[in-house]
């Protein structure tokens, strides 16, 4: 079974940094996007960012040029730097890996982001 374990949230102050960070269990499958996922209290989930097999990257207009997403193939690793945060960053983050030829996704358990005005 595969699994994905997060670190990194807590509590900052705004236009403060934190580093999300993912690890995904090995396994045999073939990852085809890594991504970064956030739900804030009484909002629906967004994608934040997400990073290719090619090594692509997009992110949502309300983070570009603040967050970076990256990658370490080696450790199956997939980590989401935040700048300048602000407190409408605040949310559960949650990594998802999405694989090909029909296993689908796996979801992380969530990591707070808590930023304080």
């Amino acid at each position: 079974q595969i699994q994905l374990v997060e670190s990194g949230g807590g509590l900052v102050q705004s236009g403060g940094s934190l580093r999300l960070t993912c690890a995904a269990s090995r396994s045999t499958f073939t990852i085809n996007t890594m991504n970064w996922y956030r739900q804030a209290p009484e909002k629906q989930r967004e994608l934040v960012a997400t990073i290719t097999r090619a090594g692509n990257t997009a992110y949502a207009d309300s983070v570009k040029g603040r967050f970076t997403v990256s990658r370490d193939i080696v450790k199956n690793t997939v980590s989401l730097q935040m700048n300048s945060l602000k407190p409408e960053d605040t949310a559960v983050y949650y990594c998802n890996v999405h694989y090909l030829y029909g296993v689908g996704d796996v979801w992380g358990q969530g990591t707070q982001v808590t930023v304080s005005s």
